[in-house]
Order: structure tokens, then sequence, then C-alpha cells
């Protein structure tokens, strides 16, 4: 077995990320060149001239070869010009600057529901193997992962919003509620820095469900590894021990099975807000909520080659970033893992 040290293995992992990063732009580009319609025609409108129409395809080198339009669209990518809009005329860059704070604080708002409810259903379904909690734990968890989140979210509607009316159906916050000054892009955070609680209870209030349906899947992913993880940890020799000397319960499993547990449990968290950007967009359409999810199905229906060719990357490269952190979280607490790669 050859060795190598940890900067190598970061250069390593650091490597197998461009071509990740590549074929997820090539393909994006692809896809986005065979959509049906024509999106200058469709920017310009119906009573667009065929002058107009092949003046505004020669601005936005729409009449170069393909590799080429590839190559200027990525290059402007990583140098902060992504391009111009061609449903709102808008820089794509400063678009996504108005859009992607509600993607976050709802993705943020999401991870932080799975995590805190993930972990104690798993820790008591753990503590009650085989019996009706954790029965009850498998159940959800199979529903998690298996209802499509569109679904779940229109059920929630019909039945919280519209029929019990105890939250609001759909939005970021109440038409009649002033929006808070824009600090950090987060209207939770931001009410509660300017002092505006109206602000802060509309938005509260509209967040609630979309949260919870975007947290769904990952909250039975966290519940089960955290049972599956306790379960394993309370078949070691020192719980055993420690059980057998009249430790207390609680101590036996929140300072030793939990806290051994959690490794794992800690990098699917970070994993979890970058995955649920991928799957936000049904979320936020459901919801009528203004992110970067709806932004990118306005712009498939558009045929927005700039405005959908950012979004995806940008995502894919957020989730191949964690991915790549978590590679290298893992190869600094277990050096196994970084020598054994080369043998």
């Amino acid at each position: 077995m050859l060795k190598m040290g940890y900067g190598s293995y970061v250069l390593r992992r650091l490597l197998y990320t461009i071509p990740i990063i590549f074929g997820i732009s090539v393909l994006i580009f692809a896809l986005t060149r065979i959509l049906p319609g024509d999106p200058v025609k469709l920017a310009l409108g119906p009573d667009a001239t065929p002058e107009m129409i092949a003046h505004a395809r020669r601005i936005w080198n729409l009449d170069k070869p393909l590799y080429v339009q590839y190559v200027v669209f990525m290059v402007g990518f990583f140098t902060g010009d992504w391009g111009v809009s061609l449903r709102t005329y808008n820089n794509v860059l400063v678009d996504l600057a108005r859009f992607a704070p509600a993607t976050y604080e709802l993705t943020a708002a999401a991870v932080m529901f799975s995590t805190l409810v993930g972990i104690p259903i798993g820790i008591v379904a753990a503590m009650h193997k085989d019996k009706w909690q954790d029965h009850g734990s498998r159940i959800l968890s199979i529903g998690g992962v298996s209802m499509p989140l569109f679904w779940t979210g229109i059920m929630l509607q019909l039945l919280i919003a519209s029929y019990f009316r105890l939250l609001p159906i759909g939005g970021r916050i109440g038409d009649d509620i002033t929006r808070p000054i824009h600090i950090t892009g987060f209207y939770l955070l931001d009410s509660l820095f300017t002092g505006n609680w109206k602000a802060f209870w509309s938005s509260a209030q509209h967040i609630i469900l979309p949260a919870f349906v975007l947290s769904f899947p990952s909250l039975a992913n966290i519940s089960r590894l955290v049972r599956s993880a306790m379960i394993d940890q309370r078949s070691k020799d020192h719980v055993i021990l420690q059980i057998a000397n009249g430790m207390p319960r609680r101590l036996i499993v929140y300072k030793y099975m939990l806290k051994n547990s959690m490794a794992s449990v800690l990098t699917m968290i970070a994993l979890m807000f970058a995955y649920s950007l991928g799957s936000v967009a049904l979320v936020e359409m459901v919801f009528f909520w203004p992110g970067m999810g709806t932004y990118l199905v306005q712009g498939i229906y558009f045929k927005d080659f700039n405005a959908i060719m950012s979004v995806v990357i940008l995502v894919g490269i957020i989730i191949v970033t964690a991915n790549f952190m978590v590679d290298l979280l893992y190869g600094y607490l277990d050096p196994r893992i970084r020598y054994g790669e080369e043998r």
C-alpha cells in the first residue's frame, strides 16, 4: 500500500471534481439546444421582423457555432458575465442575486427542520427497536423517500391551507405586509434585524409548509441513519459494559451512543442542503415561492439558454463542492481513506 499525504489526497479529490463540472455543463448545454421552439422569437414576440431577429441572434451569440457558444458562455460564467436572460433582459447574475436568497432561506429552513426532527425520531426508534415507535419511524422513512414532493405539497395545501386554513397556501410573505429592509435577503433574518415583527410572523407562516415538504426526504434519511448508527453503537463492548455497571441510561444514550454516531449523521446533514437545492424547483412551483427553482422553470418555458445553464451549473457546483468538502473531512478524520486510494 502506497501512502500519500493529505495534500496529495486533497489535490486528487479536487481533480475529480473538474470532469464532473465539465460533464454537467456540456450536458445542460446540449439539452438547452434541443428544446423545441425558437428562443429569439419567444423573447422578441410575434411582431418581431426578420431583421430584428437576426440582430438579436448576433448580439446574443446565437449565430455562432455551438462549440463557440459553449466556450463563450463558460468563459463568461467564470468571469462574472452570465449572459442576458432572454425573458427578463437582465444579466442572469443580477436575476439570481434577487431570487437566490429565497431559495437558500427555504433550503436552510428545510435542513434545520429535518435535523431537529429526524435525529430525535432516529434515537427513539433505536431505543425501542422492533416496537411500535420503530415501526412508525420505518413508515415515515418509507413515505419520505417514496412520495413525490409535488404530491405531498399539494395534499398539504388542500388539507392544512385550504380546508383547515391554518397556514397560507403559498407565497413568501403576505400581500398586505411590508417587506423587510434588504440586508441578507432572508426575510426571517431581515425582519428580525429591523424589528419588523409583522413581516417576521408572516414570513414564518409562509415558510412552514414548503420547508416541511422539502425536508421530508432528508428527515426520512437522517432518522434512518441515526437509528442504524445508534443500534450499531448499542452493541459495542464499552456500551454494554456501561449498561452492566448501572450508568444512567440518558448519559449512555446521549454522551456515548449519539456522540459516536454523529460523524456519519453530520456528513449527511452537510449534503442535505446541496441535494435539497436539486429538488427545490418542484416545491417552489407548488407553493409559488419566488426562488431559483421558479426562475429555472420559467426559463425552461421561454427556452432561456443563459438562465437554464446558469442555474443548473450553479446548483451542480454547490453539490459537487459539498461532496468535495465531505471527502476532505472524511480523509482528515480517517487517514485509512486517503491511504487506501493508492496501492
